[in-house]
């Protein structure tokens, strides 16, 4: 697959899901086509491949599937960062606002330490606060949030503002268009 190769077309669209006046940016098909799937990792790969990350952080769930793979691609640690009670070891926790409430999200004490440069990996990025929240997560540690990568923003949600002073890598754009 070449640089040419439109990711976004194979990203299903689907209206009124969860809710109506919702459009639903389905990755399913993308991780269905193995091309498709490889040349986002490479992608990431490419934009980060500098970068000396020693850790990959994804919060549950879909996060996961890209941010394993780009671990092995660069040679890095991966952590995964869950809901509270989902870790059968010691945890820390970083308890964030949400716009109609509160989250906790949570990865093992001993996952980062002091000095590891972390890119911060998630499928979406819409308001930005589960990213913030791993950012903060990270730093509490002591770590350097090297950088944020998305496979897919929704720009009209904003969330780059909570980002602000990281390397951000999104390889799909939605603005408020509804293909």
């Amino acid at each position: 697959m070449n640089q040419e190769f439109e990711l976004k077309s194979v990203i299903r669209s689907v209206p009124d899901f969860p809710k109506p006046g919702i459009m639903f940016r389905d990755i399913t098909p993308l991780l269905a086509n193995h091309e498709a799937f490889r040349e986002t990792i490479r992608r990431f790969t490419e934009h980060f491949k500098d970068s000396k990350i020693t850790k990959i952080m994804a919060a549950e769930a879909r996060g996961f599937i890209f941010a394993a793979p780009l671990a092995l691609e660069l040679n890095a640690s991966f952590i995964p960062v869950r809901k509270p009670n989902k870790l059968p070891f010691d945890t820390q926790a970083f308890h964030y606002e949400l716009e109609y409430g509160t989250d906790t999200l949570e990865m093992h004490i001993d996952a980062v330490e002091e000095g590891d440069r972390v890119l911060l990996i998630d499928d979406l990025l819409a308001t930005g606060g589960t990213i913030q929240a791993c950012a903060k997560l990270a730093e509490q540690a002591g770590a350097v949030v090297a950088g944020c990568g998305f496979l897919i923003e929704l720009d009209f949600l904003n969330g780059r503002r909570h980002l602000e002073g990281y390397d951000i890598c999104s390889l799909i754009n939605y603005g408020d268009e509804n293909p």
